[in-house]
């Protein structure tokens, strides 16, 4: 296999905690973004800490030399503006100067996509999110379209409710629609780290969902 250095963005959020436990498991090299490294507890050889923000484009650059793929399970800060257009534009210029291809991030159920047949509990709950929280949903649209106009062989993960536990469950993936409610962080952590080798996916949406046996 060959060794992979990881840049991981949101590695401490809440589905970002289980994919490092996940990859550390599988003795990947880690570097790991962190606003609050004093918060950070886990001390572990392979893991390399980065201090900054995903808003700072020197800081992406820091964190993105010497990797060879970045995985981004980012999510918005309470109280601040929209991250997510900012932190794609960064992480696309600083691949692109590296020369680093390979891009793996979740993203929300309300990003659509041309080839979209999303069911009516889908279609409502994108609404819900636009009349609710505009401006971050308009975001991750636009941080699609930025992967899109990209010539990174990117994965967008689309998702349903993360569920916090350690439980596995049938996974599905479907690129129209969603057909489950929800989504484990356990089997998400599993197919994010499956993505580093498998191709199946590159420039495409998926989403991704527990189905029930």
């Amino acid at each position: 296999m060959k060794t992979y250095k990881i840049a991981i963005i949101g590695g401490t959020g809440k589905s970002g905690q289980y994919l490092v436990q996940n990859l550390l498991e599988k003795g990947y090299q880690l570097k790991l973004l962190l606003r609050h490294p004093e918060n950070f507890t886990l001390q572990h050889p392979l893991i390399e800490v980065v201090k900054g923000d995903a808003r700072d484009e020197t800081t992406i650059d820091k964190l993105i030399e010497g990797t060879n793929l970045v995985i981004s399970t980012l999510g918005q800060p309470k109280g601040e503006k929209s991250i997510f257009s900012d932190a794609a534009k960064n992480i696309i210029s600083a691949m692109n100067h590296h020369g680093i291809r390979r891009y793996i991030v979740t993203t929300g159920l309300s990003v659509n996509t041309a080839s979209d047949h999303k069911n009516e509990r889908v279609k409502m709950a994108t609404d819900w999110m636009y009349q609710n929280y505009p401006e971050t949903t308009a975001e991750k649209q636009k941080e699609y379209g930025f992967l899109l106009e990209s010539n990174l062989d990117w994965t967008l993960v689309r998702l349903p409710l993360i569920h916090l536990t350690e439980e596995n469950f049938p996974i599905e993936t479907n690129l129209q629609d969603c057909k489950g409610e929800g989504i484990s962080a356990v089997d998400l952590a599993e197919f994010l780290a499956s993505q580093i080798e498998d191709s199946e996916y590159i420039r495409k949406s998926p989403f991704l969902y527990n189905v029930k046996e």
